[in-house]
């Protein structure tokens, strides 16, 4: 919403199972900086997600055809499975939508905010409200807190280190252009990637491989494309949404 002093971005954190409000962020952007700060605040309060769920929209995705940042690359070091939502389809995402929908009708409307914090001191109480005090109808009205259990894996404050099994062949990305070599081809990952090892498993079909960073696969590799001479071609396979208890949804 638009307040006096600029506009505020609220980020909203929804755990997928009981609908409890992890996060409700009146931010003054959406730079990566300012979501991974939030984030790491509410995983050192509510432990790690197993999955999140999130939007094409920046700093969560990529407009091109490399879905990932700089954002999702270091929630995949943490050892969080990233879903993107697919494009132009919001119902994929209809539990943040609809959130949005009531913290629209109830907080945002007909409302003016002098600033940032302003809209913060706005949203607390509101979210308190929805997690302990408003029944759920999908919940069989219960309210949100009554399902919502904390994750029992904290919050590493070191990233650990990227490792892989037997049988992975592992090349470093390139950290100008986000390339690696293989079989005597250049292969695109990603920029987001730079500097990152990336590992690739080769399938019972031959020459193709899966490519993978931490416990993420990122698509397959088919080297068996004689389109191009000196450049193999790295397809992203956007995975389908996951539903559990330590799924989170974000926006």
């Amino acid at each position: 919403p638009p307040t006096r002093g600029g506009r505020c971005h609220p980020l909203t954190v929804l755990d997928d199972h009981s609908r409890y409000s992890l996060g409700l962020r009146a931010c003054e952007n959406e730079q990566r900086e300012t979501v991974q700060g939030v984030l790491q605040d509410l995983f050192r309060r509510y432990g790690m997600p197993r999955r999140m769920l999130m939007d094409n929209g920046s700093p969560w995705g990529n407009a091109d055809d490399q879905p990932w940042t700089m954002l999702t690359v270091w929630l995949l070091r943490l050892g969080v499975q990233v879903t993107h939502g697919r494009a132009y389809h919001p119902q994929t995402q209809g539990k943040e939508e609809r959130f949005h929908r009531t913290l629209k009708a109830e907080v945002l409307r007909g409302r003016s905010f002098r600033d940032v914090p302003d809209c913060q001191r706005a949203f607390d109480p509101w979210r308190w409200m929805y997690n302990h005090e408003r029944p759920h109808e999908a919940l069989g009205l219960a309210v949100p807190a009554s399902r919502y259990r904390v994750s029992g894996r904290s919050f590493p404050e070191s990233l650990p280190m990227v490792e892989y099994g037997p049988g992975m062949l592992v090349r470093k990305v390139d950290q100008t252009d986000g390339w690696i070599g293989f079989q005597g081809r250049s292969v695109r990952i990603g920029k987001a990637f730079s500097g990152q090892p990336v590992g690739l498993l080769a399938t019972e079909r031959a020459g193709i491989y899966t490519v993978h960073y931490c416990e993420q696969s990122l698509g397959e590799l088919n080297m068996r494309d004689s389109g191009q001479s000196s450049a193999g071609m790295l397809h992203i396979r956007r995975t389908g949404e996951s539903s559990t208890d330590e799924t989170l949804r974000t926006s």
